[in-house]
């Protein structure tokens, strides 16, 4: 994946996550999230072989994201920007070389889950081309019990 500069004039790079991420991930998830993954959930992933990739900046991991895919389907398990880094177009350089990672691997479609309390991911996934195609009923944890999903779809592959 292409490497852009950074604040400090070094690139910053996308690369595969290793074992050896999983810390500085997992401090991500915490500081980001309200009700996080935990390290396991991420070192399990890795021993899955998802497609997982860090956004590394200047040596520090500021950003993630976790892709599965199966039967010409790609789902976005996790994508997520230090709360210190967010509001940068990080977000958008994750989703879009996840897509492109996922086009690349013979995916024709990709679906995520969003909280419909997280509108920034909303509006970044609509200006994407995602499209809302149903909801999963009390599917995130929350302060006062539980929240849907809305489930969203990108189509890679246009029918001919």
């Amino acid at each position: 994946m292409s490497a852009q500069p950074s604040a400090s004039g070094r690139p910053a790079s996308l690369r595969p996550m290793r074992e050896a991420d999983v810390d500085a991930v997992y401090s991500v998830e915490r500081r980001a999230y309200e009700f996080p993954w935990t390290a396991g959930i991420f070192r399990d992933c890795l021993r899955a072989d998802y497609l997982a990739w860090v956004l590394d900046i200047d040596g520090v991991i500021a950003g993630y994201f976790l892709l599965s895919l199966a039967a010409g389907e790609a789902h976005v398990l996790n994508i997520c920007v230090a709360p210190e880094f967010q509001g940068h177009g990080h977000g958008r350089r994750l989703l879009r070389s996840l897509v492109q990672l996922a086009r690349s691997r013979g995916a024709q479609r990709i679906f995520l889950e969003v909280r419909p309390s997280n509108r920034h991911a909303i509006v970044l996934y609509d200006q994407e081309g995602f499209n809302e195609i149903g909801r999963r009923p009390r599917y995130y944890p929350a302060k006062d019990g539980r929240e849907d999903a809305i489930v969203m779809a990108m189509e890679l592959v246009l029918p001919e």
